[in-house]
């Protein structure tokens, strides 16, 4: 974890009880790996993904679902309860908690859409370059995917990237590749 990114984070610990921090950026930038990364070096750290909250048909977040279970009750200091999506079955499965206390990072690519970006204590936008991030994608996902890579996810997340502007909202930008 970065010195910059570490220092922030405790920095806001100091004054609140409850820090929510969003890390975006385009899928296999390393958003992923940021968060985990805070989550070892900082005690009580739950990370809640964007993934959780996919809807097929739309292909993209419910970004309303998310702010009723998860942002709006943390920020009234409540337990935010949520199911999350099953990649499998296409449904939503079981349920999950988040408690409002440490930190809580919502990671994954529309993290920052503009109707969520204003609730974060923290924005962090994560780079990399294409073909960093389509390698990537293919190792976790595997070769049979890069056709849904290329021509679903990645064009709709560029989409998103130019019509949301979530980078210039952001507090920190990480490249992805270090």
């Amino acid at each position: 974890m970065g010195e910059e990114l570490a220092d922030n984070i405790h920095a806001l610990l100091e004054k609140q009880a409850l820090v929510l921090i969003g890390i975006d950026g385009l899928g296999g930038a390393g958003k992923s790996v940021v968060a985990n990364s805070i989550k070892e070096n900082i005690p009580n750290t739950t990370i809640v993904e964007m993934d959780d909250f996919y809807v097929p048909e739309f292909t993209r977040a419910d970004w309303d679902r998310l702010y009723e279970q998860v942002i709006a009750p943390l920020k009234n200091n409540s337990v935010g309860s949520y199911q999350i999506f099953d990649w499998d079955t296409k449904k939503l499965a079981e349920w999950r908690e988040v408690k409002p206390k440490g930190v809580v990072i919502i990671e994954g690519v529309y993290a920052l859409h503009r109707k969520l970006r204003g609730a974060y204590d923290y924005k962090v936008w994560v780079e990399a370059p294409y073909e960093v991030r389509l390698q990537r994608g293919l190792e976790r996902d595997g070769e049979e995917a890069q056709s849904q890579w290329v021509n679903k996810w990645m064009p709709k997340e560029e989409e998103y990237e130019k019509s949301q502007k979530p980078h210039e909202s952001a507090d920190l930008i990480i490249d992805g590749t270090k």
